[in-house]
């Protein structure tokens, strides 16, 4: 049985060549013997290459008639299919897949090939940091992005900035407002993408998100961390279903914080959402990413059967972004491990690969660190506590703003 962590075991025997054929398959010729194959000589495994040439190439044929690939930004020109340096083995399970990156790899490098063109991905939080970060990286790479943020004018420059750096045109790159602290707002903003993106949504990346601010509540009266990191996300996500279809993929950014979570005196029948008298910031920002996981979870299997994939992710430990901007301390602290944390870059690499690595087609229901799966707490893998979070934030979005396109998840999960 061969080492599926090792790299060495696709190199192949002297005298073999490695070839294509245009509907995306791998075949395998023997230069001594004329022989072919369809199968790996060394690990017997069939192997199979994207259907289309990898981003910014092209081909046409030579005046002999034969094909050659041409790089449209270098000029570069060759008679090999660019396709076979993303040849993979064909998947027996939806789960087998190799961790191809890690801590170290960067949203660029998940990218590298990747062509997202006619793709359109919405991301929440899209105006700085992890989220802006992950925008540009997909922008550059075709991507159409409705960026949702709260502050519209940093919105804007934020779009700007990204077409001076990576060519994108602009008319792909779009804004709309959503303040996740309003449900009101949510709802709004479901209502615009619906008719701006009418046909389909093929990532929805729930990134936004606050930290350790002090108690405050927000215009429904809940804890503000509480419902900008889960309630309103998940509300945004419940609406924006009729555009979610079979291979869309939904991802809740969350944390590793998630495994600090402690529902005592938090988890009762009538909110998830802590009291000023019990309230510490650094417990409700645990909490509200325990919630992302478990809401991932649930909702998972509830769209399993139409194909659409939803997962959960950490970006990376403590990366210097605007989030820890609620206090000076927090700041300080996150300043002084800057040196030993990941960079923008590496931090977007985990969300840009669960969005958009032709390996995950059909993964759902998991959680991802450092660019591959890991296992959850043993809290997010509870599925009771996971059907009780849905069911409470269900109804305390029906308790403010009604149950209005939610109703069937409303009859399903809330207990009368």
């Amino acid at each position: 049985m061969h080492n599926l962590d090792s790299d060495s075991e696709d190199e192949l025997p002297p005298g073999w060549e490695e070839k294509s054929t245009e509907d995306g398959n791998v075949y395998f010729v023997n230069t001594c013997t004329s022989k072919i194959q369809w199968t790996h000589p060394r690990t017997g495994c069939k192997k199979v290459i994207p259907k289309e040439l990898p981003f910014g190439w092209t081909k046409k044929d030579d005046e002999s008639g034969k094909t050659v690939y041409i790089h449209k930004e270098t000029g570069d020109m060759t008679y090999i299919d660019p396709r076979l340096a993303f040849a993979k083995e064909e998947k027996k399970h939806v789960h087998d897949f190799r961790q191809r990156f890690d801590a170290s790899s960067t949203a660029f490098q998940v990218l590298h090939g990747v062509d997202l063109s006619g793709k359109y991905a919405l991301i929440t939080g899209s105006n700085a940091g992890i989220g802006y970060e992950t925008a540009k990286s997909m922008a550059r790479h075709g991507c159409n992005i409705l960026f949702a943020n709260r502050n519209l004018e940093a919105t804007q420059l934020a779009i700007k900035e990204i077409c001076r750096e990576t060519n994108a045109a602009e008319e792909n790159l779009k804004m709309v407002h959503l303040d996740l602290a309003s449900l009101q707002s949510v709802r709004k903003c479901a209502l615009a993408v619906k008719t701006m993106f009418s046909d389909h949504l093929d990532m929805l990346i729930l990134n936004a998100g606050v930290f350790g601010l002090p108690y405050t509540e927000t215009e429904d009266k809940f804890e503000t961390t509480f419902q900008v990191n889960h309630l309103g996300h998940m509300y945004l996500t419940l609406l924006l279903e009729p555009l979610l279809k079979k291979n869309s993929r939904v991802l809740f950014v969350s944390s590793e914080s998630h495994r600090f979570a402690n529902l005592k005196n938090t988890f009762t029948q009538q909110s998830l959402s802590m009291s000023r008298e019990q309230y510490s910031s650094m417990m409700a920002y645990n909490n509200s990413k325990l919630f992302n996981v478990v809401t991932a979870k649930v909702l998972s299997e509830e769209w399993k059967s139409k194909g659409i994939c939803v997962n959960s992710l950490h970006p990376g430990n403590m990366v210097f972004t605007n989030l820890s901007k609620s206090w000076w301390l927090f700041r300080l602290a996150f300043f002084l491990v800057r040196p030993f944390t990941k960079s923008l870059q590496q931090a977007a690499a985990t969300t840009v690969y669960v969005a958009t690595d032709s390996d995950l087609e059909g993964v759902t229901g998991l959680y991802f660190n450092n660019c591959f799966y890991c296992q959850e707490s043993e809290l997010a893998r509870d599925r009771d506590i996971a059907s009780e979070v849905f069911s409470i934030s269900l109804k305390m979005i029906q308790q403010r703003v009604g149950a209005e396109h939610i109703q069937k998840y409303v009859d399903k999960f809330v207990k009368t």
